[in-house]
Formats: structure tokens, C-alpha cells, sequence
């Protein structure tokens, strides 16, 4: 059975200094088992070993990175000064940097204790003399694998000259050095982390069929083919070593994951689409996807009302039949031509599979095939209906797709801010909000029965607010980046005296009061005043047009005195004015529409343009309120849950079940050229470039298999401040932080994103406001 290997995060590209894969914790020391000088060093107490790309084509560094203390990096650049040899000295004493060859001897260890430690030869010392980076216990043995593999085809590639795709797996263990047992450091064990964020890597699991799988001429496969045990041994031998006692027997190599029972198929009432193409299965132990079968028929069709069916047959073998639904998460890439998408066991399991077509013309046209079935499935409208530009938007959404040239200065410097933007955490912050709360309590656990369910960060301020059940705690953003408990507000009640809980709330008149929504009174908004931490007015907004959501006047207004907000009904939108007597719907700035257009979102920039999202999946632009929209964009066929846009209207930012939507709003050409979409509706033959944000197939699969639960984001959002570009895009789903990188997504990466475990759910997360770096986060019990 041939594999197509994984590489975790490593990307080749043309970025001459790009981190490819780190290892995010850990300690450097020198072990010299020969030498005089004594035993062992400790280099670095706390670091993060990386690979990155050097300026010249084929040449890697192995580079290891001091991580310093809360005001520690600036204690010591007060007492070096600002002379350019000291800083010199300085950059020397923050990182060590080696040049990936084989004279390194690079390899790993796994010890008993479960230790993982990666060593070096030391060129310039002693005969014997390692480096060693002894991982934190937050490193898990996978994170390792997929380091030490990284580290072996750079080495490929430096020797030979040439992309490590062609490589056989015996050129490959060429670069595998199995000598004695690494000597142990001193001391042996790892620190250890207070922080329950482990750090992952953003494509610990990612396909590389599309970067290894372009197979040479004379290749081929027997889908008949069952792997030996020794050319699995050799397959996984070839990143870790474990240190294994005599009288110990070695761990027993687990197989492959083994393709799941095929479903039932429903009769086909029509064939959209019947293509033959290469079947591949993502290993979740190797993280990577193997082949299954080198012929197969996949066929898209109609089974039923509105019901699609996807049904993937080889020639002696039913490998897969999934319902077509927006939970398969697919993705086209037209350079590797493939398909890659997920599907579901009865029981909920998921597995993520790649399909490899032919050529171009077979990939479009089973694109087109499941598109069709999708888009009708989620909108219960024929495809043909559909505008022709349309039909060209969705299908483009789907493709990995370059929006704009990124800045190549910006490139590199983007790529240094995130490496430092790690998480700091001073201790857990427990959300009880008893009127007898102190800030040393830290339990964690839920006692109450409720649990934290939104946040609200301050802008004026330096406050964020996180609501839990009827309760509101408040949180001081400290210098040093943390949150510091401040006090809580423990009974959100009406002016009658009837609590509740908040089902949406809005810091609102620089940041001195909150709007709060009940769900018991969908026509009715509560002022909180802060300052008093209490509910002092009730708004009747109107008696038959009910708010379902509502947002800020412009992106900024929370930072003034404005009193005007916007408030969204079904399918109607309008400005509220507290100031009015009796109802505080402004008429004269209600835009209503007969139809029922579901509106499910608002967000506004710093003009005051604002963005309509409905369920249905499409989003309006309009330039001031009352009326028509200047643009209208279509809906892929999920319902948007949240929107957010830039500040200066460039960028609309949707959030949907599965995926993200970035769509560019600058119109490039025509008589528009330069101007946005709220300002001037754009040509007809001129739709906004679509830009799908969506985790891999085998990303998504991961999940699933870990947490047993599907893929579902909370509203995502841009880093925010005046006079801030946005740079970043946070969200959740589970447990997992994701967050996006500009820079990259412009340019097309293939990996514009990076995901971060935490130990329970993400309820809600946002950006501190005037920071792409640090990020506020509230769990069930706790806020980081």
C-alpha cells in the first residue's frame, strides 16, 4: 500500500525565514558525558525549538529560541542599553541557530517515563558533546514525530538539492542515526506547566497529498497490496526512537486506520455527476493519507427530495456512501487535483478522504456535480435558478484561491508577531460571582449550575465582562496582559425586579453602560449602568417589530457618547434612539422588506457602513440606513451566525457552522474602481472576490475523532483598535482557539491558520482591544 507522508507543518514555499514547525516548550542544555568541563549545561531554562527556512533554496536552520518571564526581556534590555554590539551579544544569548546537515546526527528518544528528548551533535565542542531539547509534558509524541521528520527531508533536501517528494523511504532513513541511547540531562525531568493550553501545531494533521502526492511516472499501485509488518516498521521507524529496556517488550506498531463499513445507498433518481478518480483515507496515527484503492468511480446524485448522495465504488469493492450535507466540508484544489472531504459513520465518527482526479476537466466537473447537490440541499432551490455569476461565486468559494499579493516586507515581520504572541497565563480565574468572591479563588470546577456563555471586551476601558447565568463578572486587564478579577454584578434583574439572564449584551457610551436583551421580552432592551452595576431603564423599542439582534452605530461608537444603535428584526432594519419618548424605533430609518429575509447578523465600520447577514446565507451592504442595499452577495447555503467587518469597510467578515467568509469589498475595476461595496453596487459581471475559510478535512476529522463532537465556530472576529489594521481572525469550535493570519490568507497559503487546545470548550473569545496577540477567552468555569 503506498503512503503518501506527512510532514506536520512543513510548507514549502518562497518565504525566505518562515517557522515550518515548532515545538512550543521545552529546556536547552549542552550534555558533555566526556568532557572536563563538567557533565551538563542548562542553556535555556525555558525555550521553543523551530525549523525554519533560511534565504537559500534548500538550506534549513534548526533554531532554538529563549522564552523569557513576564518583564524579564525587559529588565535585561534596560541593563544592556541601546549600544548595537551589546544587542549583538543579546541576540546571541536569546537563540541558538544551527544549519540543518547530516553532520548533526539530528534524532529523537522517547524514554521510559513517557521523556521526549530531541539531541544534536555540538560541531564546535568536544568529541561526544549534544545538545539536547527536553520537551515539556505538554509535547505529545506526535508533535515530536512530526518535528524529527521535518528535520530529515530539510536534510534531503541539502544534500541532493532537490524537493524531498521524490525521495524513497531508504533515502530518506539515510537521515536517521540510530546510536547509543541519548545521555540524560541534568535534571532529567521537563518543568512543569501551570498553563492548561497545550499549543498545536496549525497542521500537526494536514494532507500532504497535495504537496508529496504528485506521483512519478511508473509508479504504481496494487490496491491489493497489504503492507508487511517490516515495511511498516520501517515507515514508522523512521522519526522516533524509543528507548526500550531489555526486559521490556516493544509496543506493538498499530496499523493503519482501517477504512469504515459502507452505508446503505439509496436508489439514484439522477446522476449529477460520475467521475473516475484515486481514493485516499487519512491515517489518524500517522497523520497522513494512504491510499485505498488506484481506480474508483465517484458519483454524485440525486436520491430523494432535496437529498443528495455522494457513492464511491472501486472494482471488486463498495468503499463509501455519504449524504451530501454541509458537514463534509469539501475542499478542491485544482493544482493537485483533488478533493478532499469528510464522512460520517452511523455513530458519528468522522473520516476525512481524498479524491484524485485525472485531469482538470474531470476535477470541474465533479465540482460542479457536488456543488449543485449542496447548494440545493442547504437552499431547497434548483441550481439552473441560480444567476450564472452566481453559480460562479459558490464554486469559486470552494477553491483555494490567492485574493491579493501581500506586502513581502510585511511577510516576515507578520510572521515574528506571531511567534511571540504566546498565551501568558497567571493562574486559573474562576467564575463563581458571589458577592463574597475574592481574587485568590481559583476553583474551577461548576457549582452553581451555570456556566460562562458570552463576553464583552471594553474598549475605552480596560475591562472585559463575561456573562454567566444571571450573573456578570468584571475583569481588569492587568499590564502584563493578564486578567485580574474586579468584582461581579450578581443579580441582573428588570427595574420590576424580575431576573434574568442576558441573551445578548453591548457595551454601549464609552463603555459606562451595557444594553442587555432578555429572552423573555424580544421587543424590550435594559440599560445597565456600570458604575452602579445595575439595570436602570427598560427601552420599549416597538410593539410589533421585535429586535433580534442589534449592534454599535459605527465600529468605534462604544468609545463616545452615542446614543443611537441599530437594531435588526427578521426582515427589517432599523435605528434605535433611546432619547425618543415612548417607542425608540426611529420610522424615519426603518427599511423593511415583504419577504421574509431572516437576518441573523449587523456589524458596522468606522463610517458607519453597515453589513446584513441572514440564515439564508447572504449579506447586504448598505452605505447609510432607509435604504435599498448597494450590494447584495449570494449565499453559499449556510445560515451566517455571526459577522464582523474591517474599519475601513474593506474586509466583511462571516461566520458560518462549518467555515468562514472573507470577502473583499474594494471593487478593482469599471467605473467603480476604488470604491467599496457599501459605497457603489459593483457591475454585474464584477461580483467581490469569495474567499472560503474552512479547517482541513483531516483537521475537522481530528477533531471529531477527539472530542466526539461536529465542527461548530463561534462568531469570528477581527483584531480591533483605532488606527489598527486588522491582521488576525480569531474563533472556536470545542475546545480549539483558531486563529487566522491575514498576511497569509492574501497570499494564498496553504496553512493561513493556527489552533491552540485548551482543557474545556471555548464559550466565547475575542481580541483585547488594540492586539492581534493577546486574546481573552472564556471557558465554562474559567477566563484566560
Amino acid at each position: 500500500m503506498f503512503m503518501l507522508r506527512n510532514v506536520g507543518k512543513l510548507i514549502f514555499g518562497d518565504t525566505s525565514k518562515e517557522s515550518m514547525i515548532e515545538l512550543p516548550q521545552g529546556q536547552l542544555y549542552l550534555v558533555r558525558p566526556l568532557s572536563p568541563k563538567g557533565y551538563s549545561e542548562l542553556i535555556f531554562k525555558d525555550a521553543a525549538a523551530r525549523i525554519r527556512r533560511t534565504g537559500q533554496e534548500y538550506q534549513y536552520q534548526l533554531v532554538v529560541q529563549r522564552a523569557y518571564e513576564e518583564g524579564e526581556e525587559e529588565l535585561l534590555d534596560d541593563e544592556n542599553g541601546e549600544d548595537a554590539d551589546v544587542a549583538a551579544l543579546a541576540s546571541e544569548r536569546d537563540e541558538k541557530t544551527f544549519l540543518l546537515d547530516e553532520g548533526l546526527h539530528f534524532r529523537s528518544e522517547i524514554r521510559e517515563g513517557g521523556e521526549k528528548v530531541l539531541a544534536w551533535r555540538d560541531l564546535s565542542g568536544d568529541a561526544g558533546d549534544l545538545y539536547e531539547f527536553v520537551c515539556d509534558n505538554s509535547i505529545d509524541s506526535a508533535q515530536v514525530q512530526a518535528f524529527e521528520i521535518t528535520a530529515i527531508q530539510c536534510q534531503y533536501e541539502r544534500k541532493h538539492r532537490k524537493g524531498y517528494q521524490t525521495a524513497t523511504e531508504e533515502e530518506l532513513a539515510q537521515f536517521t542515526f540510530d546510536e547509543q541511547p541519548i545521555p540524560s540531562a541534568s535534571p532529567t525531568h521537563s518543568p512543569e506547566t501551570l498553563s492548561p493550553v497545550t499549543a498545536m501545531p496549525s497542521n500537526t494533521f494536514r494532507s500532504t497529498a497535495n504537496s508529496a502526492v504528485k506521483r512519478e511516472p511508473g509508479i504504481k499501485v496494487d490496491r491489493e497490496e497489504t503492507p508487511t509488518k517490516s515495511s511498516r516498521a520501517t515507515r514508522r521507524s523512521l522519526p522516533m526512537k524509543r528507548v526500550v529496556r531489555k526486559e521490556e517488550t516493544p509496543e506493538k506498531e498499530e496499523p493503519p486506520t482501517p477504512a469504515p463499513a459502507v452505508a446503505t445507498h439509496p436508489v439514484a433518481k439522477s446522476i449529477l455527476a460520475k467521475e473516475r478518480a484515486e481514493l485516499h483515507l487519512f491515517d489518524f496515527t500517522s497523520g497522513s493519507f494512504v491510499i485505498q484503492d488506484s481506480t474508483t468511480i465517484a458519483t454524485v446524485s440525486e436520491v430523494g427530495k432535496w437529498e443528495y448522495w455522494l457513492q464511491i465504488t472501486g472494482d471488486d469493492k463498495d468503499w463509501l456512501g455519504q449524504a451530501i450535507i454541509a458537514d463534509i466540508n469539501p475542499v478542491f484544489n485544482f493544482d493537485y487535483l483533488s478533493f478532499i472531504f469528510n464522512a460520517y459513520t452511523p455513530d458519528g465518527q468522522a473520516y476525512s478522504w481524498l479524491l484524485r482526479f485525472k485531469d482538470t476537466e474531470k476535477l470541474v466537473n465533479f465540482q460542479e456535480g457536488v456543488m449543485q447537490a449542496l447548494w440545493e440541499q442547504l437552499n431547497e432551490v434548483r441550481w439552473n435558478k441560480n444567476k450564472e455569476d452566481d453559480r460562479d461565486y459558490v464554486l469559486q468559494a470552494f477553491q483555494d484561491l490567492t485574493m491579493e499579493d501581500a506586502d513581502a516586507q510585511e511577510e516576515e515581520e507578520e510572521e515574528e508577531e506571531y511567534e511571540d504572541a504566546e498565551d501568558v497565563d497567571d493562574g486559573q480565574r474562576s467564575e463563581h460571582y458571589d458577592s463574597d468572591e475574592e481574587d485568590d479563588d481559583v476553583v474551577t470546577r461548576n457549582t452553581d449550575g451555570q456556566i460562562n456563555s458570552q463576553l464583552a471586551v471594553g474598549y475605552k476601558h480596560d475591562r472585559s465582562f463575561v456573562v454567566r447565568g444571571s450573573k456578570i463578572g468584571v475583569f481588569k486587564h492587568t499590564p502584563n496582559n493578564a486578567l485580574e478579577f474586579s468584582t461581579n454584578i450578581s443579580k441582573v434583574q428588570t427595574p420590576g425586579g424580575k431576573i434574568f439572564s442576558p441573551k445578548k449584551v453591548m457595551l454601549h457610551a464609552e463603555d459606562t453602560n451595557m444594553i442587555l436583551q432578555s429572552d423573555h421580552d424580544p421587543n424590550s432592551l435594559y440599560r445597565m449602568d456600570l458604575e452602579y452595576g445595575k439595570i436602570v431603564d427598560e427601552w420599549k423599542v416597538h410593539d410589533d417589530i421585535p429586535v433580534n439582534t442589534f449592534a454599535p452605530e459605527k465600529k468605534f461608537s462604544q468609545m463616545t457618547g452615542e446614543q443611537t444603535f441599530l437594531g435588526l428584526s427578521h426582515n427589517a432594519l432599523y435605528r434605535i434612539d433611546p432619547r425618543l419618548a415612548g417607542s425608540k424605533l426611529v420610522d424615519s430609518e426603518l427599511k423593511q422588506y415583504a419577504g421574509k429575509n431572516d437576518f441573523s447578523a449587523a456589524a458596522t465600520t468606522e463610517k458607519g457602513y453597515i453589513a446584513v447577514a441572514s440564515n439564508k446565507g447572504d449579506i447586504r451592504m448598505f452605505d447609510r440606513l432607509g435604504i435599498n442595499a448597494k450590494t447584495h452577495i449570494p449565499a453559499l447555503g449556510e445560515p451566517i451566525i455571526g459577522l464582523d467587518v474591517s474599519a475601513d469597510g474593506r474586509w466583511v467578515l462571516a461566520t458560518c457552522r462549518t467555515y468562514l467568509l472573507l470577502i473583499d469589498a474594494l471593487q478593482k475595476e469599471g467605473k467603480n474602481e476604488g470604491k467599496l461595496g457599501f459605497e457603489k453596487s459593483f457591475a454585474k459581471d464584477s461580483k467581490p472576490q469569495p474567499r472560503r475559510l474552512g479547517l482541513t478535512p483531516s483537521h475537522v476529522a481530528q477533531f471529531q475523532h477527539e472530542t466526539g463532537s461536529a465542527l461548530s465556530f463561534t462568531p469570528a472576529r477581527f483584531n480591533t483598535g483605532e488606527g489598527v489594521d486588522e491582521t488576525s481572525i480569531i474563533t472556536a469550535t470545542g475546545p480549539f482557539i483558531v486563529t487566522w493570519t491575514m498576511n497569509k490568507i492574501l497570499r494564498g497559503s496553504k496553512d493561513p491558520y493556527s489552533i491552540k487546545r485548551y482543557s474545556e470548550e471555548v464559550k466565547a473569545d475575542n481580541f483585547r482591544y488594540g492586539s492581534d496577540k493577546n486574546l481573552i477567552v472564556a471557558l465554562p468555569n474559567e477566563i484566560q
